[in-house]
């Protein structure tokens, strides 16, 4: 109990970090990004990363829908990416955690600033001022839709993922393979394959 306890306690700290060093990057990316831009490529920016906060979400509900049974057969053939699905699934808790309140809270922060930039850029363009009635107007509107395109499209993201489970975590298990592969960075380690290198020198 304690260790558990411990353990839940330290990736909680990891985790606020992570957020943290992950939020100042998105928002000052964001803003570099929109400063100097039309508002139609800021609303567009607005809406990719409310995008990617819907894929995130996805994805996250994903790893805790899939089931670890297909993928152990798929390791056992030695598929690549199957076992990183394995890892994934076995770590739903903590991986989901990452995408759905790190990057997908994140992404939702960040489409709210962005969208109050756009929108201050836009109403100054047909001659509304800042604070005026028709920026307020503006603002309500704009904010609005995308409150509804992140929620609507994080509802529709959930069934898909429910449903196409075992395919999406495979996806990024695919994608975790060849990060382990071209670029040596493993996401989860393997326990079992730690103890068998330990057994080894022994």
């Amino acid at each position: 109990m304690k260790n558990s306890l411990k353990q839940s306690l330290r990736w909680s700290w990891m985790i606020a970090v992570i957020t943290l060093v992950l939020a100042a990057i998105f928002s000052v990316v964001s803003t570099a990004i929109l400063s100097g831009v039309a508002w139609g490529i800021g609303m567009v920016i607005v809406f990719l990363i409310v995008l990617l906060g819907v894929i995130s979400d996805t994805i996250g509900v994903a790893s805790t829908a899939a089931s670890e049974r297909p993928f152990n057969a798929m390791a056992a053939e030695k598929v690549p990416g199957a076992r990183q699905a394995v890892q994934i699934t076995r770590n739903a808790d903590k991986f989901s955690n990452f995408t759905n309140d790190v990057i997908g809270d994140i992404a939702g922060v960040v489409s709210g600033t962005a969208s109050a930039y756009v929108v201050i850029q836009f109403a100054g363009q047909i001659g509304h001022a800042e604070g005026s009635t028709g920026q307020f107007i503006i603002s309500v509107i704009f904010t609005s839709i995308v409150a509804a395109l992140t929620v609507g499209g994080k509802s529709v993201g959930k069934t898909i993922a429910i449903k196409y489970s075992t395919e999406i975590i495979y996806r990024v298990g695919r994608l975790f393979h060849m990060l382990e592969v071209k670029l040596k960075i493993t996401i989860f380690k393997d326990k079992k394959l730690k103890r068998q290198k330990s057994k080894g020198r022994k």
